[in-house]
Order: C-alpha cells, then structure tokens, then sequence
C-alpha cells in the first residue's frame, strides 16, 4: 500500500463555494482522513496549490489551512507537470476559457456549474476534453443531499408507485446590500456578467430530475427582476439586469409533470431553504435539505371541502419522519473522492461535464420559453 500524491490546481477558493464547500469540507477533510482510498488500498493524497487574483487572501487561507504552496500566477500552475488537476468554482462566465485553458495543458478537470453561460461554449468544453483524453467532471451536489438520497431511496423501493408530480420551492430573501450586506456576490444579478437565477438554478433542477424522476423533455419558464437596483460590495448602487425569481413547469419522460419556483425575494414560510414534494399513486413524500416526510397511500387521510369552518385539523400531523437509518457524509466531500478514484483507477462516474452541458442547455431553453412566451423541447445532445 502506497500514498499518490495528488497536484490539485484550485482556481477561485475566496469565493463562498470554492472556500466553504470544496477547500475546507472537501479537500481539507480528505486530507484530514488520510486520503482517498482506492481498491487496492493504496490512498490518494491531495496537495492542493490555491490560485486567486488577490495574493493577501491566498495567502491568508493558506496558513489558516495549513496548505502549502499558492499562486496569483494561473499560467505557471498550469505549466507545472506535477499538478495533475485543476478544479475552479469562480466566475461562469469566465469559466469555459479557464476549462479551456486547463484541457489544453493536460490536466483532468473538475468544476462547478454552470459550466458556461451559453450551450455552445459548453459544448465545445466537453468535445475539447473528449478528444485531447482527460478526465472531467463538474458538480452535482443537489443530488447528494441527504433529503433527495431518501427521496431515491423511496423511489427504488416502490413507494411512490407511479410517479405523477413534482413541486418544488426554492429560495429566500437576499438582502438588497444597502442596509444590510448581500448575502450573494453582486455579480449574480447582472445579466452582462453571467447572473440570473435560471442560469444559477435550472441547472441543478436539470440534474436533480434527470436521475430522480425522468429526463426532461420539455420546459415552460417565466422569469422577472424583482429588486431593480441593489449595491455592490463596495456599497456602490448598481442596476440589477439579471432575473432573481423564475417559475418553471418541466414535462419529464414518463408523463411526470415537474414545477418548481425559484426565488432570491421570497421569505421562508417552509420547512427548508429547498423542498420537493413528490406525488405517487402509492405514496406522496416531502424532502427539504436533510429531512424527508412521507404519508403512505393507505394512511392518507379523507379531507372534505369545507371554507364554511376553521380548519382544526392537524395536516402535517399525518405525515411520518423516514428514520436517518443511514450516516451522511458531507455531498462535495463525497462528490470529490468519486471523482478522484474516477481518475486514479478509473471507477466508475457519471457526473461528466456532458452532464454540465444538459444543465446549460435546458437554462438556455428556459430563457428562450421566458422570451418567446412558449413551451420549449430539450433535444438530445450529440457531443
């Protein structure tokens, strides 16, 4: 048994995301544990070099995290052949040159999503990495969330029977940044920089349907820009030209019928940040980021129609907790060693960037359905 080094190229870790979720719950904690472990019971040890364009914050995160080695030169981490990977969770927009630019120089690439701003861009990415034969993956991370892993659970187990509808609500309030600080860069809520929340979301909800209830064949959207002006980072006003709230209906293969609201300007009145509800003919359940409650076709109740008297029922009463049977591991964490072993001794992995491609493309169909006023097809991918 032998401990690999892993040269990790990570591109944007000062933002929320890249520090939070990929440096330290992710990178950090592997190599906390010892690594990943392949097969054979050799690890892989991850020896990141942290790249950002501000030298006093790389090199601040870098002694609080113990990481050795950072850089505001991207070009000569890419030229070091010792660094086998790149990884970025910066800007979208400046996502598919940074990808490029990586595939180009050898490395096997991971990253966040959306992949690109537009299809065409994204697709490119993906044919570019499939000809010069590295490995590529992008994030996924809805997928791994504990409340959606009970929703597959169910779904494998036949509770639901056949599945007839999916309702989701998505969002909260985030401050317009003049009283109170933005809890999201000002970037998202300009549309010249890659912002908009069909861009962000319908992404994920790509992904989240595709493996959990059908493939999406088709969208209906309609999104608006609710807040007008917001302020910066610096507190300076600025036109917000992005949609912050979006309301979608997906028809899925199958015959399932998906909707889901998106919202930056709505204020939480539900069990979570994020819930579905997902309806069966056998059983009905509802998930939120860790939780999932369920009522079984044979203890739904019989309500009656009656605006004449005062509810005094107690609906949420007949709905039972599915037991946490199961330990969760951290979703990014769990996504990052999948994609390791992907490219360390080739297991198994779906969540290529191809999968990246389908999120763009049906954000894209989103928007074209928002300004054509139209239902709009998802047409296979030929990559």
């Amino acid at each position: 048994m032998t401990t690999q080094r892993l040269g990790l190229i990570m591109n944007g870790v000062t933002g929320r995301m890249g520090l939070n979720q990929h440096l330290i719950r992710s990178i950090v904690a592997i190599r906390d544990q010892g690594g990943v472990r392949l097969k054979n019971g050799d690890r892989v040890m991850p020896d990141p070099i942290l790249v950002g364009r501000s030298a006093e914050k790389v090199e601040a995160l870098a002694k609080r995290f113990n990481v050795a080695r950072w850089t505001t030169d991207l070009d000569a981490a890419l030229a070091d052949k010792n660094d086998t990977m790149f990884f970025d969770a910066a800007t979208t927009q400046a996502r598919p040159g940074l990808l490029t630019q990586a595939i180009n120089a050898g490395k096997h690439v991971y990253c966040e999503k959306p992949i690109a701003t537009n299809f065409e861009e994204a697709l490119e990415v993906v044919k570019l990495a499939n000809s010069k034969g590295v490995k590529h993956g992008t994030v996924q991370d809805k997928l791994f969330l504990p409340g959606l892993k009970k929703i597959a659970f169910l779904r494998d187990s036949g509770f639901f029977g056949r599945i007839l509808s999916v309702r989701g609500e998505f969002g909260y309030w985030v401050f317009e940044g003049g009283w109170q600080e933005a809890q999201r860069p000002s970037w998202n809520y300009r549309d010249e920089d890659g912002g908009g929340i069909i861009l962000d979301m319908v992404c994920h909800w790509r992904y989240v349907l595709d493996n959990l209830f059908g493939e999406v064949e088709s969208v209906m959207c309609i999104g608006t820009t609710d807040i007008p002006e917001r302020y910066d980072e610096q507190g300076k006003k600025y036109k917000a030209t992005a949609d912050d709230s979006a309301y979608a209906t997906f028809q899925l293969k199958g015959g399932v019928i998906a909707h889901i609201n998106m919202s930056w300007v709505t204020r939480v009145y539900r069990d979570d940040l994020v819930t579905f509800q997902v309806d069966g003919t056998l059983g009905s359940a509802v998930a939120g980021l860790t939780d999932c409650m369920i009522q079984a076709r044979q203890a739904t109740p019989r309500p009656v129609w009656n605006p004449d008297e005062k509810r005094l029922h107690d609906f949420y009463g007949d709905w039972q907790k599915l037991p946490d049977n199961v330990s969760y591991d951290n979703g990014f964490k769990e996504q990052w060693e999948m994609f390791i072993r992907h490219v360390y001794e080739d297991a198994p992995y779906k969540f290529t960037l191809l999968e990246g491609v389908k999120g763009v493309q049906l954000a894209e169909c989103a928007l074209k359905s928002w300004k054509e006023r139209r239902w709009i097809d998802v047409a296979p991918i030929k990559a």
